[in-house]
């Protein structure tokens, strides 16, 4: 029997997260100044939260002066392109460094059935030009890109009473059956984000209910499983479980959440027990845990390991390979977003495991509340931002640049 602790290995580390030289090799000198630049600009939490509120304020009013410096800055580090062949360079690059593509189109928060029609339609076009490209092997997709929030709510309570609200929710499922459909025909997978506890049972019907028709033979539609909830260790069990039963590979993208304060104050206001964890040790623990069940399980689970967290990756890694499993075993996977962590990914690349870039896309007005979200999660909540600065830092000391 294999020893699957991953200590059993640490005498020979399966990968180097401190190796700058690989994490950045990409990057010139230039390219690495503005970089550093941009880092220090949003490691000062009072600049992200005035201009986020600014941009966010601009952005629907439909004021768009500042869009070509937004493109030249912040879009640029974190986005592949305003559409899908202006995205092509980043997915080159990505796929010389061995690393995969996972097409994410920046819409969200739609609340006309044109908006949700027309981001069927570019969904449509990801997996199209996905199936054209190996190296994105999947695109992701927001349900609240794709439906109001309040059908989602009222399914989820009961409260769909007119003949215009359910079959605005039919139309919702024709939606993302459409969507998977495409995939499942082109060889593509699909990721269904989550969202808030008060439509995420809502979605958690629509994406099992897909997986069950769609992962029977491969693997074409992931749930996504947020491990700041203390009750989503559990549901990634019971849904495998589930999914044994009844004949189908489940897909699991593993992520910590997006949405703690948000959901602590409703709780708190509408005088309910908090879903969120006590701490972030909590948090940290389910997570890990059901890294290493997805391991176990991974001729059953498909995964994806969606973390910026060091020791999360490093986790899964060893258990890979303490396991003697392969490294590229296509249920095996990692991911973090584009523009961050790259001493995770292009490392991970490098000792041969499956590991992707989240790459969003999309018109400036389009992605700009994904920027302006992400900013400040890490800036104010995460410390990513100073974690990057100090990464990049050490790499322009190692280069030998002023």
């Amino acid at each position: 029997m294999v020893n699957s602790d991953p200590k059993a290995s640490s005498h020979t580390p399966v990968a180097d997260f401190s190796n700058t030289e690989i994490a950045f090799s990409h990057k010139s000198d230039a390219a690495l100044r503005q970089t550093s630049w941009l880092f220090r600009m949003m490691n000062k939490s009072w600049l992200v939260s005035t201009g986020g509120s600014f941009g966010l304020w601009l952005n629907s009013s439909g004021i768009r002066i500042f869009d070509s410096l937004i493109r030249s800055t912040i879009f640029k580090q974190f986005c592949g392109g305003i559409n899908l062949e202006d995205s092509t360079l980043a997915i080159q690059h990505l796929a010389e460094l061995n690393t995969m593509t996972v097409l994410d189109f920046g819409a969200e928060g739609k609340v006309r059935e044109i908006d949700f029609d027309n981001t069927l339609k570019e969904n449509l076009r990801a997996i199209a030009y996905a199936s054209t490209n190996p190296s994105v092997p999947v695109i992701s997709s927001k349900v609240t890109a794709l439906a109001s929030n309040d059908i989602l709510k009222k399914f989820q309570l009961g409260q769909l009473k007119t003949v215009q609200e359910k079959e605005a929710f039919q139309r919702v499922e024709e939606r993302l059956d459409k969507l998977c459909h495409a995939a499942w025909e082109s060889g593509v997978a699909v990721f269904i984000d989550a969202e808030e506890t008060w439509m995420q049972e809502t979605i958690d019907y629509l994406v099992l209910t897909l997986m069950e028709k769609y992962n029977k033979e491969r693997i074409v539609v992931y749930h996504t499983y947020q491990m700041y909830r203390k009750d989503k260790l559990e549901s990634l069990k019971a849904d495998h479980m589930s999914a044994r039963d009844k004949g189908y590979i489940l897909g699991a993208k593993i992520v910590r959440g997006a949405y703690m304060e948000k959901e602590r104050e409703r709780a708190k206001e509408m005088k309910y027990p908090s879903p969120i964890q006590n701490s972030k040790a909590d948090t940290d623990r389910d997570f890990d845990a059901a890294i290493a069940y997805c391991v176990d399980h991974y001729e059953e689970i498909a995964s994806c390991n969606a973390s910026h967290n060091m020791k999360s990756n490093l986790i899964q890694a060893e258990l890979i390979a303490s396991k003697g499993l392969p490294r590229d075993h296509r249920h095996l996977n990692f991911c973090q977003l584009y523009g961050m962590s790259d001493h995770i990914t292009f490392n991970l690349a490098a000792a041969g495991y499956n590991v992707a870039k989240y790459l969003p896309y999309g018109p400036v007005k389009e992605v700009l509340p994904y920027l302006i979200r992400r900013a400040r999660e890490n800036s104010a909540v995460t410390g990513e931002m100073s974690r990057e600065l100090g990464l990049i830092v050490a790499e322009m000391t190692r280069r030998g640049m002023k």
